[in-house]
């Protein structure tokens, strides 16, 4: 196979498996620490209108779906790559920012909160998952 097409084939499972981890964990969430009382977290709008409701242990979950997820993806990545593994685990690592970038813009949180996720939970977990996944 072709190293182009195994690159690239390495980025889609990147991003379909590290997507799948995201979820996974963001399904789960809820019933290990259920949302606060009277909170509608089915729908986008119910979710925005009780984001004041939420403590700081609400966005555990968050944040480990986000830095897994792209961690996960990140790794398959440099693995399943022929060559320049680290740049394959980089791009997960951007393509997880960008949404993660994206569900700030709909969906406000605390500012604490957006600063960590955008800044720890992307590309130093894609970094070390590249890292960790080209040897």
């Amino acid at each position: 196979m072709p190293t182009l097409v195994r690159n690239i084939l390495a980025v889609v499972a990147g991003v379909v498996l590290g997507s799948i981890v995201n979820m996974g964990i963001i399904m789960m969430s809820g019933s290990v620490i259920p949302p606060p009382a009277g909170a509608d977290v089915s729908t986008n709008a119910g979710l925005k209108a009780s984001m004041h409701l939420f403590e700081a242990k609400h966005f555990i979950f968050p944040f480990l779906a986000h830095a897994l997820g792209t961690f996960t993806g990140a790794y398959i990545a440099a693995r399943v790559a022929i060559s320049r593994k680290l740049a394959m685990a980089m791009v997960i690592g951007c393509f997880f920012l960008i949404g993660g970038i994206m569900s700030v813009v709909m969906l406000p949180s605390p500012l604490w909160f957006t600063l960590l996720d955008l800044i720890l939970a992307y590309l130093p977990t894609a970094y070390l998952a590249g890292k960790l996944g080209s040897k």
